[in-house]
């Protein structure tokens, strides 16, 4: 499927009509000008900043097609999504940025926005590692930090928001594989070929030592680095397996399975671990108690996995922000893990 990308002061992308289930429409359709662009939010009292990069909103069909090599049967039917415009994270959250969370202050409770003062549910900071959780992969310069519960990485936003006002959270699956494609409908961002791969990403078949600093490969048309391997990153949603069975609307209007339970949540994007197959853009997986199977502690922790040298993440931003009350929907409650 071949595309334009034409960039100035309003983006868009160019395709060919095809056909699924006999019924013709275009692979990607762009409402939304672009009209915002990217920027860098400090982390208030450091040095650490957060690249966002602008993603239009638009329709796109997602999911894999049936003859897609490497397809497993929770990737599909395909079907048409459309979600809204939103910042996302240029990079994964690195153990530089985390650690300013890990180290917080946070006696102060209260928001302030457009003058008033908004009371925000207790955010609390990480209880302490008890064993490097970096497993000696790399933290200082930019090295995404991993090991992390989907709760922990919601926090972080949420701890996020509280100093910056601005609303941060982890994409919907819905979201996070639009951003990924850039308008593509390939297996991989950059086409087909899987033996292009390694230009793109860090993956079972050219690193064996670990995860490396993020940035280090070739972006997407967004410019967002490792949204295929280098780590896997946590979505907000329940990994649903019948997920494009449970999708309403044609198309599904911003999709999002919000997590009744602990296990299975939905990651994306595949990790230093995987093989090629692993991280397509539709590829899926769900999380597992046995990432915490090392975990002494009764109830296990809230924080930090034990045998998920592989999992990270990356924050959104919506554009529009939403009402406090929409946004207290993002922040599930905590679940203990017996």
């Amino acid at each position: 499927m071949k595309f334009i990308l034409i960039f100035g002061l309003a983006i868009s992308f160019v395709f060919l009509s095809f056909q699924i289930t006999g019924i013709p429409y275009s692979a990607v359709h762009i409402t939304d000008h672009f009209d915002f662009s990217s920027y860098s939010e400090i982390i208030p009292g450091s040095s650490e900043s957060i690249k966002m990069v602008p993603v239009p909103g638009g329709t796109f069909v997602m999911g894999s097609a049936n003859d897609e090599p490497d397809r497993n049967a929770n990737e599909g039917p395909r079907q048409l999504v459309k979600v809204d415009s939103f910042w996302m994270g240029a990079y994964e959250i690195t153990w530089d940025q985390f650690q300013q969370f890990m180290n917080a202050n946070l006696k102060n409770k209260s928001l302030k926005v457009k003058g008033k003062e908004i009371e925000l549910d207790a955010v609390t900071s990480p209880t302490p590692e008890y064993i490097d959780m970096s497993f000696g992969m790399g933290r200082e310069g930019g090295y995404p930090v991993v090991n992390i519960t989907n709760y922990a990485a919601i926090m972080f936003a949420k701890w996020l928001y509280l100093k910056t006002g601005h609303f941060y959270r982890l994409p919907t699956e819905a979201e996070w594989e639009y951003a990924c494609r850039a308008g593509t409908t390939t297996a991989y961002y950059f086409g087909d070929d899987s033996s292009k791969l390694r230009n793109y990403a860090w993956f079972k078949d050219n690193t064996k030592d670990g995860y490396s600093k993020v940035g280090q490969k070739k972006p997407n048309a967004l410019g967002l680095y490792d949204m295929l391997g280098n780590v896997a990153e946590w979505t907000m949603d329940q990994f649903e397996r019948d997920y494009f069975a449970q999708l309403k609307g044609n198309p599904a209007n911003n999709p999002w399975f919000k997590p009744t339970k602990l296990y299975p949540r939905s990651v994306r994007g595949g990790s230093w671990m995987d093989k090629a197959g692993n991280l397509r853009c539709a590829a899926r997986m769900g999380s597992s108690s046995k990432w915490k199977q090392l975990d002494p502690q009764i109830p296990k922790s809230l924080w930090w996995l034990t045998s998920a040298p592989f999992v990270g993440f990356r924050l959104v931003r919506p554009k529009n922000t939403p009402s406090i009350n929409e946004i207290k929907k993002y922040w599930t409650d905590k679940m203990e893990d017996y």
